[in-house]
């Protein structure tokens, strides 16, 4: 898909996956195929092929819950949580310090300033919630200002951003 994208150009795909592991015998299971259940993986792994094909930016729009495989109808020692995200893969150049991944992160400046500029293309006007991939988020904490709030991951994502 990578390669018949034009730059810029978006590929947004719903699929399964699964942050514990299955074994071969669910893998394998023609039923949880056809349901595109068995090839559920982990959401890290899921991104990295992503990038590994060459995105740039990755948006995790959604994650909602969507199956459970429990040992009374699966050949399964344990309950198997499998939920479903919404991603979109943008052909966007692969920036030198590695892709952008939104998982709907947010950062709030609060301080005195009317805003906050770190002089590296990310400006937080005060008390205005900025989406920001998490690389940003990392290097934005690792400046140590006591007057920028993070809100965790929501795995909510419509736009927007720092990248």
């Amino acid at each position: 898909m990578y390669r018949v994208l034009k730059p810029h150009g978006k590929l947004v795909m719903s699929d399964p996956t699964c942050e514990q592991p299955m074994n071969d015998e669910l893998r394998n299971d023609d039923r949880l195929r056809a349901l595109c259940l068995s090839g559920s993986l982990p959401i890290a792994e899921y991104v990295k092929a992503l990038t590994d094909a060459g995105f740039g930016t990755i948006e995790i729009r959604a994650r909602k819950p969507y199956r459970i495989l429990d040992p009374k109808n699966y050949p399964t020692e344990e309950l198997i949580y499998i939920e479903s995200i919404e991603v979109a893969a943008i052909k966007d150049p692969m920036p030198e310090d590695g892709p952008c991944i939104f998982t709907g992160k947010a950062a709030i400046y609060y301080g005195d300033e009317p805003f906050f500029d770190d002089k590296k293309g990310h400006i937080l006007l005060k008390n205005q919630p900025l989406a920001i991939c998490d690389k940003t988020a990392a290097a934005l904490k690792e400046i140590g200002r006591d007057d920028i709030y993070f809100s965790e991951s929501t795995f909510h994502y419509d736009g927007g951003g720092c990248c």
